[in-house]
C-alpha cells in the first residue's frame, strides 16, 4: 500500500522527522497536535478549553489533507500538564466528538515542550476506501 505523508510546513517537521499525519491504506495516524495557530503562536495560553478546541480544529485540518474528518476518527490520545483541568478538556472534547464517540485516553504527563502548551492530542481515524 501506498504511503502518504501529509506535512503542515512547520519548520520543526523536517528538523524532528515526522509527519502532521500519516496515511497507509484506509487508516491516518495523526501526530501530537498543540494548539498552535496559523501564525504558529500558541492558542488559549493558560486555558485548557480553548487550546483543545484549537487542537481539535488542528487534527481535523490534518485530517481533511489526508482524506478524512473527524467522524472518522476512532480513537485520541490526550496528554495533559494537569489532570485537574480534565473537566474543561473533557468538554471540549466531547462538543466535537459526543456523537463520534472514539475510543480515547486522557494521561497526565511531567511537561510538554513549551510550558504554554497546557495538552498535546493525537488521533487515529480509518475512512471507506
Amino acid at each position: 500500500m501506498p504511503r502518504q505523508n501529509i506535512a503542515t510546513g512547520t519548520p520543526w517537521e523536517p528538523i524532528v522527522g515526522y509527519s502532521r499525519a500519516v496515511r497507509i491504506g484506509n487508516h491516518i495516524s495523526v501526530s501530537g497536535t498543540t494548539a498552535t495557530g496559523p501564525d504558529g503562536q500558541i492558542i488559549g495560553i493558560g486555558d485548557a478549553y480553548a487550546q483543545t478546541v484549537q487542537i481539535i480544529k488542528n487534527l481535523e485540518s490534518a485530517l481533511h489533507r489526508a482524506g478524512a474528518g473527524l467522524k472518522d476518527v476512532i480513537r485520541t490520545r490526550i496528554f495533559v500538564t494537569n489532570i485537574a483541568e480534565w473537566e474543561k478538556i473533557g468538554k471540549a472534547h466531547g462538543e466535537f466528538f459526543g456523537e463520534i464517540r472514539p475510543a480515547t485516553s486522557m494521561v497526565e504527563v511531567s511537561r510538554l515542550i513549551s510550558p504554554e502548551i497546557l495538552l498535546e492530542i493525537e488521533a487515529d481515524a480509518i475512512v471507506e476506501e
